[in-house]
Order: structure tokens, then sequence, then C-alpha cells
């Protein structure tokens, strides 16, 4: 297990500071805003820590209120909406600076055998073993420009690997625009068997790319484009238990942006065809003006 993995881990491991409120920390980098999907995972650690542990998250649904602050711990508060007899709701809300940052509504669900079907159908795409790592396909890229050598040379706790172009192969490419990502991913170490801790891993790397499909549609990546951007909501459904240390292929498409705000949908399945998680986010696209009139 590497270090950025032993990391992501710490941070999940929120402290219990009284009933029903928690706190989390955030990596000692140097980013001006906390991933969102960091405050999504944390939060879904503090909701499902209220939870019986023979109910299972089902869905999220949460909205990404104002930038975190990486310096200071977050604050999570859990309300406990009801407790019925197959389902369980909470409602989180994550608080810094006295204010409210990221709000969360949880369900969990004890397991039942039902009726079942799966129209969604596994893009097919190459196997992720013949595929580059993201740091790989990126030194190819662009190894010798300014700015990357430490971001390629950091361990990341995501196994990551594309089976479509990235955002900044499109800017400089246009025939690479597309309006569709497929991406594999896992956690490169054998974790353990606690479901929760798979959800949230699913949940964390959920945020990667969905606004990346949106800017892909249009050629722009980031830091190459006169672009600024930031989700807004973020919803998730698990659908059946899965592994976060098993390959998961990330399949997002962007069916419309408009109005400063584009739309995100992604669906992840195992290696074998199951659809495991489906997610939709949305969030603000901007053109940055410049600062100077002339």
């Amino acid at each position: 297990m590497n270090e950025a993995l032993k990391e992501l881990l710490d941070l999940l491991d929120l402290e219990q500071i009284e009933l029903d409120i928690f706190r989390g920390s955030s990596p000692e980098e140097r980013i001006q805003r906390v991933f969102g999907g960091q405050v999504a995972a944390q939060a879904l650690v503090a909701a499902g820590r209220t939870v019986p542990g023979d109910r299972h998250v089902h869905s999220l649904h949460a909205y990404f209120i104002r930038p975190g602050d990486p310096a200071i711990p977050i604050v999570y508060n859990v309300e406990r909406v009801r407790d019925g007899r197959s389902f369980t709701t909470r409602r989180v809300v994550a608080v810094q600076h006295g204010k409210a940052i990221f709000t969360m509504s949880a369900s969990f669900h004890t397991p039942e055998e039902g009726w079942a079907h799966q129209a969604a159908v596994m893009p097919a795409v190459p196997d992720p073993a013949t595929l580059p790592t993201i740091q790989d396909k990126l030194y190819e890229l662009v190894g010798d420009e300014p700015g990357w050598k430490d971001w390629l040379s950091k361990p990341r706790p995501v196994d990551a690997r594309y089976a479509s172009p990235l955002t900044f192969e499109a800017s400089r490419n246009p025939e690479l625009i597309s309006a569709e990502t497929n991406v594999w991913f896992r956690y490169d170490a054998e974790l353990p068997d606690d479901p929760l801790l798979h959800v949230v891993l699913a949940a964390y790397a959920s945020d990667f790319t969905l606004v990346d499909t949106i800017l892909l549609a249009h050629g722009l990546s980031w830091g190459t484009s006169n672009v600024m951007g930031a989700s807004l909501d973020h919803a998730m459904w698990f659908h059946r238990p899965f592994r976060a240390d098993d390959w998961l292929l990330y399949a997002q498409e962007s069916p419309w942006s408009g109005g400063a705000r584009g739309l995100a949908r992604g669906q992840m399945f195992t290696a074998s065809g199951d659809l495991v998680v489906s997610v939709v986010q949305e969030a603000m696209i901007r053109e940055i003006k410049s600062q100077n009139p002339r």
C-alpha cells in the first residue's frame, strides 16, 4: 500500500467529538480548496457510523455550497432523520468557519431479495492491464514541460487508466473531442472487507473525472483553457456490493451543457460487466474573463 492510499484511509477515519458530530482533516497539500470527492466521502463515513452495520447505503444526494478550506478541519454534523423497519435516512452538514460548505442526504437499506434486471451494457474498451497509468500517459504528453514534474512523481491513492482521450489531448487535437469518458480505476492494495469503506472509496473517486467529461465535449482542459469550474451537486446510487480494490470501469457522458452549467452522468461496472454504481453531477462551467479591460 503506497503512502497516498494510507493517507487517504487515515483521512476517512474521522474523529468523533460528540454524539453524531465528527471531525475530518484534509491532505497537507498546497491547494486552494478541498477536493469535493473527499468531502462527500467523509460525510458518508460520518453518516454510516450512526447506522447499524446490517444496513448498507444505497443512495446519496449532495450539494457543494462553498469551497472547503484545506487549512482547517471540517466538522460533520449528522441528523438522524429516520430509522424505519428496513430503511434509514441521515442528513449530514459539513461546516467550516461557522458556515455550511456541503450538505448530503444518504439512505441505507437492509438487504432484501427482489426482481432484478440490468439494461445497461458496459462499453467495449481495452483491458486495464493493456493501458498506461495516468502518470505514464501524461509523462508521454507533458513530461518535459514546466510544472508537471512534481505532480507526475507524486504517488496517488487510485490507479486510474484512461480508455479514452484526456481533456489535455482534446484541447490540442480537436479530432479527439467527445462527450464520453471511460476510465478504469482501482485502489491498488488489498482493503478490509468493510462494505461501507468500498462504497466510500467509490464516492471519493467518482468526483475525479465527471467535470472533465463536460470539458472534453468542448475541447477544453484545466490549465490550458480559459475555463473555471466547480461541482454543484452530486448524486449516487449503489446497486449491489463491489470491491474498490478490484478494477471498476467508470463510463461517463455529458448529455448537456449551457448557461454556465453542465450535466454529467456516470456508471461504474465491474470487470465482468455488472453495473454497481450510477452517478449524476451538475457543475458550473464558466469562461474566465480577462481583468484587463483592454
